[in-house]
């Protein structure tokens, strides 16, 4: 599995590493992202989703079916 968010697609950002001399070296910013299971109330059952952290706050504000519907993701598949 690729380091995704499933819901929002957050991934990681190409940057510099910059020295104290200025030298810039390539280095990757990773996305925070966590394991979670989440009860899927339509589906009545738990679904365990690679999520980042703005994901889960998201979630807890819109809820998991608004959130899988907007991000085009079939939830029986998880």
């Amino acid at each position: 599995m690729s380091r995704k968010c499933q819901l929002t697609g957050k991934k990681a950002n190409n940057a510099f590493a910059i020295s104290h001399s200025h030298r810039r070296t390539h280095k990757l910013q990773q996305a925070n992202l966590q394991w979670k299971r989440v009860w899927w109330q339509e589906g009545n059952r738990w679904v365990r989703l690679k999520l980042s952290t703005k994901a889960i706050k998201t979630l807890e504000k819109k809820g998991l079916q608004t959130m899988a519907k907007e991000a085009g993701i079939n939830l029986n598949k998880y």
